[in-house]
């Protein structure tokens, strides 16, 4: 038996959650069993835990899109007992359960190694999130982006990808612009290394104009919707958006083809759930080299399996600062 966050459905359509103690027989099959140790939450975390928003299939569920912990038991040569790794998508968490629980089930092919210099609560400390804004910020960089080329945007900066981007632009040389509709939230944002924080109230009004004058040489987007309608006019001449999040919405008001013929700007969908291995185990390299240590430790915030309904409901009200880290055994 184990302790797990089970969400249930009732006769009405209504989700309730609550940890209960789970048979092991009831995980999922999959080669690899793993002892969790550290989970964390994401905006996807929130809608599994409450709503469902479409990604869960069957109940009852246990959600948790990440997890990192020790292999238990192997049947993939790949790993043996006593390994360290770290899983992030495969919709775990959503289609199969996840890693809000003391125990996982999942396929070999969907862990990576936990890379040396980290522990699996740093890692959870990054978790999808920071892994997401890696990806981003690596193919930013694959489609040009360099210091030195000016300002680079950051929406959405004091959520879970906004922290750890701005974290890790900043250490490697980039001047960091963060956009936060929390005003209480610009000394966590300049202790990250934002140089310059813009109210959100600046970017959210739709626009009729074609462009805009030239501003960000590259942005990271956690928000779509009007916000990107107005950051796509303002990008300079054959610069790029990575986006990864679509908590302003997923239609982006007031986006016009021009920015994209007149300045060659660069939409790129950033996609971590299937994202390849070897793209995995680069971004987890260059987060151990690039996002400062003590940084990461600024962001954290420590939860229980217990504080999950909680902090569920209001990280889909951005309300939730940094990163939480779910200790599932305490």
């Amino acid at each position: 038996m184990f302790n797990a966050l089970v969400v249930e459905k009732d006769e009405d359509g209504k989700t309730h959650a609550g940890v209960q103690e789970v048979d092991e027989g009831r995980l999922p099959q999959g080669e690899v069993t793993v002892g969790v140790e550290y989970s964390t939450l994401n905006y996807k975390d929130g809608l599994c835990i409450g709503p469902g928003g479409g990604l869960v299939k069957s109940y009852p569920h246990v959600p948790g899109i990440d997890f990192a912990g020790t292999v238990e038991e192997s049947a993939d040569v790949r790993y043996k007992p006593g390994d360290k790794v770290i899983l992030t998508g495969w919709r775990v968490g959503e289609a199969r359960w996840g890693g809000y629980a003391q125990k996982a089930r999942v396929a070999a092919d969907w862990l990576v190694p936990l890379p040396e210099g980290l522990t699996t609560r740093q890692a959870m400390a990054v978790g999808t999130a920071g892994f997401t804004a890696m990806l981003a910020i690596m193919d930013l960089e694959d489609h040009g982006l360099a210091p030195g080329q000016g300002g680079v945007l950051v929406t959405g900066a004091a959520g879970g990808v906004g922290s750890v981007a701005v974290a890790v632009l900043d250490k490697l040389g980039y001047e960091v612009a963060a956009v936060t509709g929390r005003p209480e939230t610009e000394p966590y944002l300049r202790e990250l290394g934002a140089s310059r924080i813009v109210p959100r109230d600046e970017l959210t009004e739709v626009t009729k104009k074609p462009l805009e004058s030239e501003v960000w040489a590259g942005c990271v987007d956690a928000v779509a919707g009007a916000m990107l309608g107005r950051v796509l006019k303002q990008m300079k001449y054959r610069s790029s958006v990575a986006a990864v999040g679509l908590a302003g919405g997923a239609v982006i008001e007031g986006a016009l083809i021009t920015p994209f013929i007149l300045r060659g700007v660069n939409l790129l969908g950033i996609d971590s759930v299937l994202r390849p291995y070897e793209d995995r185990v680069r971004a987890w390299d260059r987060l151990t080299r690039d996002l400062p240590i003590e940084k990461l430790e600024a962001m954290i915030r420590p939860a229980t399996l217990v504080d999950l309904p909680d902090l569920g409901a209001a990280i889909l009200k951005g309300q939730v600062q940094g990163r939480v880290v779910v200790d599932v055994n305490a």
